[in-house]
Formats: structure tokens, sequence, C-alpha cells
């Protein structure tokens, strides 16, 4: 099993649609930089061919809720794989399951990602 850091919280589904409707170019730089974000954090990973996945989010408080968090910030993550190379795409074909967990850490905000080889 691999493994990676994302540091701070990934925005939320909520967060990307007020995003959204502000300005496209409001969304579309912040999926630019979170992209971007995920793709360095994963630097240091061998490629998949189709993976499962294990989320944990620390976040800072329980102010939003699981579904909300997890929501948005997996785009964010697999795109950011797949500009990396670690995925040839995010399709069926390379996305097995995806696990998430919710746990609070005030001073360290976080998202850890582990992926496993499945297939």
């Amino acid at each position: 099993m691999s493994e990676f850091t994302i540091p701070g919280e990934l925005p939320s589904m909520n967060e990307i649609i007020a995003a959204s409707k502000k300005h496209h170019m409001v969304y579309a730089n912040m999926k630019k930089d979170y992209t971007a974000l995920v793709q360095i954090s994963a630097g240091n990973l061998p490629k998949f061919n189709k993976a499962d996945f294990e989320v944990t989010w620390y976040c800072k408080d329980k102010r939003k809720d699981p579904d909300n968090i997890a929501g948005g910030g997996t785009k964010f993550i697999l795109d950011g794989l797949v500009k990396a190379g670690k995925l040839k795409n995010d399709g069926w074909n390379e996305i097995g399951e995806i696990r998430n967990y919710f746990e609070v850490d005030k001073s360290n905000p976080r998202v850890v990602v582990k992926m496993k080889e499945v297939g």
C-alpha cells in the first residue's frame, strides 16, 4: 500500500458550488490550484493501473458534513493523480473502492490518501 499526505483541507462541495456560481474562472482557478497541490503531494508514488483508496480527512473541526468534505475533495484527489501520471484516468477502469474516514486534528488538518493496486 502506498500513501501520501495533502497538507491542509481541500474545498468542500459547498465551497466548490459557491465558487462556480461567482464566476467560471473562480472555480477554474480553484480546480487548477488544488489539482496541482495533489500532484505535488503525490510526487513519490508509483504508477497504478487500478487502485482502491482509503482516504482519511483530518479536519480542523466538525462544522462541515462528511459527505460535503469527501464529495468535493475526492474530485481534486483523482484529477491530481491523473495529472501527476500516477493513474491513466479516473474512470471505472482505474478506480476501485473509495473508503472515507473522518477525524479531527485542530492543529494539523490534512488528507491522508492510501492506495492499493487491485485487479
